[in-house]
């Protein structure tokens, strides 16, 4: 009986940590890749920064109105700074492999990303609130 449990126990451990010994380590060839578009992305997202200030202009305008466009020019002057001292920051460290395993620190990855129109998808939702409050109100004036 004791055999029997102490062989069941070490198949158990076994069993429980073998997914542990079936991952394999980052090749060298993976880590100096991801390094090198950390650098990349790093000197990029520094020269590349003082596209906020439009960028920022525009989406600020597009989605506040007329009054984006006071606004706008002071959250992309901010989102300069951030972006040119995120980027300084990525090429300075670029063999840390932080945060994360060589993921980029701020979110967009570039300027260029992060254009779309969110207007339609705040309507689309508040469009089905109401929709579903008008379902509700049918189903407790059914009472």
């Amino acid at each position: 009986m004791k055999t029997l449990f102490l062989a069941f126990a070490t198949l158990l451990a076994l069993n429980v940590t073998y997914p542990a010994f079936a991952t394999e380590a980052p090749k060298p060839e993976s880590i100096a890749e991801k390094m090198s578009f950390k650098l990349v992305r790093g000197a990029t997202n520094f020269f590349t920064s003082i596209a906020e200030l439009p960028k920022q202009t525009i989406i600020t305008g597009r989605n506040h109105g007329a009054i984006g466009y006071v606004i706008g020019p002071i959250k992309g002057v901010g989102m300069t700074l951030y972006r040119g001292f995120i980027g300084l920051t990525e090429t300075v460290f670029f063999m840390v492999p932080q945060p994360g395993y060589y993921d980029p620190m701020m979110d967009p990855e570039f300027v260029w990303q992060g254009w779309r129109d969110n207007r339609g998808e705040i309507t689309l939702q508040q469009d089905e609130v109401k929709v579903k409050d008008a379902n509700l109100v049918k189903k407790t004036g059914e009472k």
